[in-house]
């Protein structure tokens, strides 16, 4: 297979001008509440979290001791990963036989796809699980095509970073050894050691993780039933094809979609075919067992390549130019819907909210705590000598702490339930909570949380309630307050 040189100056100035954007982008709206609570964890150092293992919080903690609760350094490491699923996505247009108008088509179409900025605009598992798909199975690519069989350790490395920020790297291993075994130009390398050397890499490196699992209950799955719950069901699985056909744009979704066919019908992309069979084997697994579109996003890129690789083998210099701007004027319209380039009060009436809420929980951060802050102030100073804040979940715990109200913060939410009781004594209690102040005694309304843009969140209503305290002590009542939520 004929191999062109790496469109390196095309390919950079695609890179920078993401990274430029998202860069400038960084610091609005807000802190999103998942990033809130990977810096939380992140001040609990431990090899796993309910809700995730300890990649991402590591990460966290790093950002924030290098400037604490600064929005440009905590998503910085996003900005890196997506400009890495950018390159590795043209390595893998030039492992299908690239020339320079293939490795451009798939850079733009990638790099300015509406997911890829999105993830690049948050520091979030998502965004290192897109990158850890994506390198395992360009990895992989490298390794069938060029008969390097080591390059399988460093897909188990990269397995094995990947799992220790997101179990479900695991069914992009699934798909890879059933892609591999189902077609015959490839089967034959299941009989070599090297690729299950590589999956013993993966697994040594997730054992602690696995150990923090099993000491803790198995959280994970209680949280993935949840999950399942709430996307099971014919509505949630047609969900699930509506969004991986829409997330990287309706467009986009066709060069993919041409991607897979190509793979399994082009005789000279048989080495690479896998790739296609995995996407088909994990969609049907999360079809299957429940799962959200984006679970996907990792899989996709490879397949842009594919896709953009073949319509620039057969069509002039000119259509691939027209196509790549329509392409990324497909998804530019949906930029509102996952980076901050409008107005928040803009954004947050207008139907990108109903598209992406997840940007609606970067939104008013600020006027919910000045509102705690004020609560706390009207404490006596004997009260706030021994008072804690609780939560009723992890993003307004994250937030008292980021925006430091001034008083120890608590949450029975996920991971803050193993980072406490407060001490038995530490009374009274600053209480926000959606709903009433059930289990605690004692409690009169202060104020309602709301905020200055007008938006809609999950936040918006929660009470702020003084209590004397939770009903019994802190130690008795802690197992009651303590609950998983996705």
């Amino acid at each position: 297979m004929t191999r062109a040189p790496y469109a390196v100056r095309e390919v950079a100035v695609v890179v920078l001008v993401q990274a430029v954007a998202l860069m400038v982008l960084a610091p609005y709206y807000g802190p999103h509440r998942d990033e809130l609570y990977f810096v939380a964890a992140g001040d609990h150092p431990a090899w796993g979290y309910p809700d995730q293992p300890a990649f991402t919080p590591m990460l966290a903690r790093l950002a924030d001791l290098v400037a604490p609760s600064n929005l440009v350094v905590l998503r910085l490491p996003s900005v890196l990963a997506v400009a890495a699923v950018v390159l590795l996505s043209v390595q893998l247009a030039r492992l299908l036989g690239a020339a320079r108008a293939g490795q451009v088509l798939t850079a733009v179409t990638v790099g300015f796809s509406a997911m890829v900025p999105g993830f690049g605009h948050l520091l979030s598992t998502a965004t290192f699980d897109l990158l850890a798909w994506t390198a395992i199975l360009v990895v992989v690519a490298q390794a069938l095509v060029d008969d390097r069989p080591r390059l399988w350790l460093l897909a188990g490395v990269l397995a094995g970073v990947g799992l220790n920020n997101k179990h479900a790297v695991v069914f992009c291993l699934l798909g890879i050894l059933v892609g591999v075994a189902l077609v015959r130009e490839t089967r034959p390398v299941l009989r070599t050691p090297w690729p299950w050397l590589g999956g013993l890499l993966a697994l040594a490196m997730w054992v602690p993780n696995l150990v923090w699992q099993g000491r803790h209950d198995w959280p994970v799955l209680d949280l993935s039933a949840d999950i399942a719950d709430e996307y099971g069901g014919l509505g949630g699985r047609l969900g699930l094809v509506l969004q991986a056909l829409v997330m990287f744009s309706p467009v986009i979704s066709a060069v993919w979609i041409l991607g897979i066919v190509r793979l399994v019908r082009r005789p000279d992309w048989g080495q690479v075919r896998p790739l296609a069979l995995a996407f088909l084997v994990v969609l049907a697994v999360f079809l299957v067992t429940g799962g959200k579109g984006y679970y996907l996003a990792g899989l996709i890129p490879p397949l842009i390549a594919a896709g953009a690789t073949d319509l620039a083998e057969r069509w002039s210099t000119r259509a691939v130019t027209v196509a790549g701007a329509v392409l990324v004027a497909s998804a530019a319209v949906a930029y509102p819907a996952v980076v901050p380039v409008v107005p928040a009060s803009t954004f947050a009436n207008s139907v990108w909210s109903d598209m992406n809420d997840v940007q609606l929980d970067t939104i008013g951060w600020p006027d919910y705590t000045d509102q705690v802050r004020a609560v706390v102030g009207g404490l006596s100073p004997e009260e706030r000598r021994t008072a804690v804040i609780f939560t009723g979940n992890y993003g307004e715990a994250g937030a008292i702490s980021w925006y430091d109200v001034g008083l120890p913060v608590y949450s029975g939410h996920n991971g803050y339930r193993f980072w406490g009781p407060p001490a038995d004594d530490a009374l009274p209690v600053v209480l926000v909570l959606q709903g009433p102040p059930d289990g605690f005694d004692g409690c009169e309304l202060k104020d309602r949380l709301r905020n200055d843009d007008d938006t809609d969140n999950e936040e918006v209503g929660a009470g702020i309630w003084v209590c004397d305290g939770p009903r019994g002590s802190w130690s008795e009542s802690w197992a009651g307050l303590a609950h998983y939520d996705a």
